[in-house]
Order: C-alpha cells, then structure tokens, then sequence
C-alpha cells in the first residue's frame, strides 16, 4: 500500500529554506519535500514519545497503580527468585 501525498504551501523561515537546500546540496536529502517529511516525522514520533512518557510519570504517581505494582510484585516474588537461583545454578 502506498501514501498518499498531498501537495500543500508552507511558509518557512529564509535561514530554515537555505539550511534546507544545503543538505539537499550535500546528498543528505533526495530533495525539500522528503527533508521536510521527514522532519515532520521524526518530530511527530518525538511528540508522542512525550506523551507516553507523561502518561507513565502519571501512572507511577497513581496511588491504586502503586498498590497494583507492589500486588504483583509479592505474587511474582517467589518465581521470580526461583529462576534467579536456576540461573545461578547453571553458570
């Protein structure tokens, strides 16, 4: 399946354009239109990282997640050091 594209106009900044250009000059880039995209990406991709990551800073002050977490972690205890120990015992 392949992308869409749509043509659209932005206004950028001279130095932005000429920053641009120069890399397209350089071969770092096929051309404005795949820089562009793929700054949009990479910053699009960085956004939501944030957003996960506030989420989780979120779920880690969250007093019922708290008490989830320390409930697992007693359930999970034992089998947990049971194969540390296997571990241990076959290095």
């Amino acid at each position: 399946m392949q992308n869409q594209t749509v043509r659209t106009t932005i206004t950028l900044p001279a130095e932005l354009l000429a920053a641009t250009d120069r890399i397209v000059s350089q071969g770092k880039a096929k051309s404005r239109n795949e820089f562009v995209a793929q700054a949009l990406l990479h910053e699009l991709e960085a956004l939501k990282r944030a957003e996960i990551n506030a989420a989780l800073i979120e779920m880690t002050q969250d007093p019922d997640y708290q008490a989830q977490v320390l409930q697992m972690e007693a359930e999970f205890g034992v089998a947990s050091w049971e194969a540390f120990q296997l571990g241990e015992s076959s290095v």
